[in-house]
């Protein structure tokens, strides 16, 4: 789910899920936005539609120039200012602590670098800015995580460099965020797909 956004979601939701029981959580994310946004990932642009009144202005990085044009149009329509950024999360093109708010939906899944990444989403964060996530990966079930772990090799090479078994929670955690709220639990679907992390993260 990720390459970023929009790459590997569609293989997921085909094998796994269903569009209403990601929506929700898409909305909850993005409903957290403030300020100057960074989203990692636009995608063909499904949140920008979601974005509220107190969203400024959103830099829309995207790694694939296909879905940059795809993106253009849902950014005419998007009631906020879109900037799209065609340029990868390792390295962001955006000044140090500019950003209030970096949102992540289904996207940490699939960068190469994600620890580098990662860093690269503190750099660019105001001292008080957050990350807001919603991410799919490792399940707390030893059975689900040997299932996600003979998975992955497979699934990385048919879902865009999709990991199934990425500890999104601690990742955030070493890249020098403090998680300030987090929910996890599984969708529908099955096990090794659908175990979600859903919250909220400041600089530590």
């Amino acid at each position: 789910m990720g390459f970023y956004n929009d790459h590997v979601l569609p293989h997921v939701i085909n094998l796994a899920m269903r569009n209403r029981e990601l929506q929700p959580c898409r909305e909850r994310a993005i409903s957290q936005a403030r300020g100057r946004v960074l989203e990692i990932g636009v995608g063909s642009g499904l949140n920008l539609a979601l974005y509220g009144a107190g969203v400024r202005e959103i830099l829309a990085l995207e790694p694939s120039a296909r879905l940059v044009a795809m993106a253009r149009r849902a950014a005419d329509r998007s009631s906020s200012p879109v900037t799209l950024i065609p340029a990868c999360a390792e390295a962001i093109p955006v000044e140090n602590e500019s950003v209030d708010t970096v949102i992540t939906t289904w996207t940490l899944c699939s960068i190469a670098d994600v620890c580098g990444a990662l860093a690269e989403m503190r750099r660019v964060l105001k001292p008080d800015g957050q990350l807001v996530f919603v991410e799919h990966g490792l399940a707390p079930e030893e059975r689900v995580r040997q299932w996600q772990n003979r998975l992955t090799p497979v699934w990385k090479r048919i879902g865009g460099g999709c990991h199934l078994n990425r500890p999104i929670h601690s990742l955030i955690e070493s890249a020098g965020f403090a998680i300030a709220q987090m929910q996890t639990g599984y969708i529908k679907g099955p096990k090794p797909l659908t175990f979600m992390y859903e919250g909220r993260a400041i600089r530590s």
